[in-house]
């Protein structure tokens, strides 16, 4: 027995029952062969074999009249009166009625598991094609890629014409945009894009073969991501026929799964993506900003002090120096709002110290889990710390931050919200660790 001879009987009835007869027939000539020398016996036996082929081969129905035909024929040569079916015996006819139901049972049992390794086989293949499909999607980046392997395969499984379409412009038209055909040379009809524009706002199936028949050549099935419609594949035939039978709905309802995940792999890597080129056009912008702050200090500061000795050696040109003196504060103003720019929103938590936090974003500082409450100032210059761990900043830039330019010689204002930070943040306020003194020139906040 071959899978092509059990394909072909399966396929053809009437041919199993012509085999079927043929093997009782030989079962019977082999019987008449056998039976002047051993004897009727066990000639039954002998037809207990072409029932399970038949069985096997053919399914239960075939397998059935076998059995019955197999009965008859052991009836008509092996009982008395022989080529009659009239039975004189008991025992003749015991022996014909359990020939008939061991046959019988013999024919379900083989059926049902010629039909269980059907069911295998189909599990199987529905199995494979699910997983090809699933690795072939993996491999494809971007959505037209996705949207052609999937229409490929689509197509080549279900020996079809298919098209994929997706949601129309937000603005505009929109109606359903194919995006992907094969062949690719097929094109969508008004009433086709009608259908599938109903199957995007519905969620539900649609066209030639479904429960809802519309007046398109076209079976359209959605394709969903959670509860969302996120495109529609249309499937057809070119002679007028559904191009998924009803059995085959569930495996196409798991491989339009495998497309939406697809999808959804896809959406999330741009996102991602996108959000690294954030992170770093934010990471650029932020060294961009502090080398402009670190260049323009130091000539601003020095375009201060040159001000400031014009103004003690030429009182009478107070009012104009004057003047440059405030347009000097102004842009020392804008330059440390332009630092302020920093993207402190896509940074972490500071961790420093002995379990301090410090995140800049949400304007919070914790030690050991527990919120610290600072003062306007003491935070002030925490966080101009904490933005630039390790480095020692000097008193002038911690005031000017803190107070503001007019502020920058208070250096016991500074001194005070040093003391009070400690008081709040060290282990040993007495011997600091966290908020480290450099002696003449300002403080550093110690990383990490």
């Amino acid at each position: 027995m071959t899978n092509g001879s059990s394909l072909t009987a399966r396929g053809n009835p009437v041919r199993g029952v012509i085999e079927a007869a043929l093997m009782i027939a030989v079962a019977t000539l082999i019987g008449l062969a056998l039976a002047p020398r051993w004897g009727t016996a066990a000639i039954d036996m002998l037809y207990l074999p072409p029932v399970l082929v038949a069985a096997i081969w053919s399914g239960r129905r075939t397998a059935m009249a076998a059995a019955m035909a197999a009965a008859l024929a052991y009836n008509y040569f092996f009982t008395a009166p022989r080529l009659t079916f009239r039975i004189d015996s008991p025992n003749e006819l015991l022996t014909v009625l359990v020939l008939l139901a061991v046959a019988l049972v013999a024919s379900h049992l083989a059926a049902s598991v010629r039909a269980q390794a059907a069911l295998a086989r189909g599990h199987a293949g529905r199995n494979a094609a699910i997983a090809g499909f699933a690795r072939r999607l993996l491999g494809c980046s971007g959505r037209d890629e996705i949207a052609a392997v999937a229409v490929s395969e689509l197509g080549r499984l279900f020996a079809c014409n298919t098209v994929l379409a997706i949601p129309g412009t937000a603005g505009g038209d929109t109606a359903p945009i194919a995006i992907a055909a094969a062949p690719a040379t097929i094109r969508l009809n008004p009433n086709d894009v009608s259908v599938a524009a109903l199957v995007l706002e519905s969620g539900d199936c649609a066209g030639r073969g479904v429960d809802r028949a519309l007046p398109t050549e076209w079976q359209f099935h959605p394709v969903r991501s959670n509860a969302t419609t996120i495109a529609v594949m249309g499937l057809a035939r070119d002679d007028g026929s559904p191009a998924v039978r009803r059995d085959q709905l569930s495996l196409l309802d798991s491989l339009l799964d495998q497309l939406a995940l697809a999808f959804e792999r896809d959406r999330l890597e741009q996102q991602a993506s996108a959000h690294v080129r954030d992170r770093e056009r934010d990471r650029v912008r932020e060294t961009l900003l502090s080398t402009i702050g670190d260049d323009l200090h130091p000539p601003l500061r020095a375009m201060r002090e040159a001000v400031d000795d014009l103004r003690r050696s030429h009182p009478a040109d107070n009012p104009r120096l004057s003047a440059l003196g405030g347009e000097l504060a102004r842009l020392q103003r804008y330059v440390d709002n332009l630092m302020e720019l920093s993207p402190v929103d896509a940074q972490p938590p500071i961790a420093v110290g002995d379990g301090v936090t410090i995140d800049l974003f949400q304007r919070q500082v914790q030690r050991h889990g527990e919120e610290v409450h600072l003062a306007p100032r003491e935070y002030a210059v925490l966080a101009e710390l904490a933005r630039h761990p390790g480095r020692v900043l000097s008193h002038a830039h911690l005031l000017r931050t803190a107070w503001g330019p007019a502020q920058e010689g208070q250096v016991d204002y500074l001194r005070v919200a040093i003391r009070g930070l400690r008081q709040k943040l060290e282990v040993d306020p007495a011997h600091p660790r966290l908020i480290v003194n450099e002696p003449a020139v300002g403080y550093r906040l110690a990383s990490s």
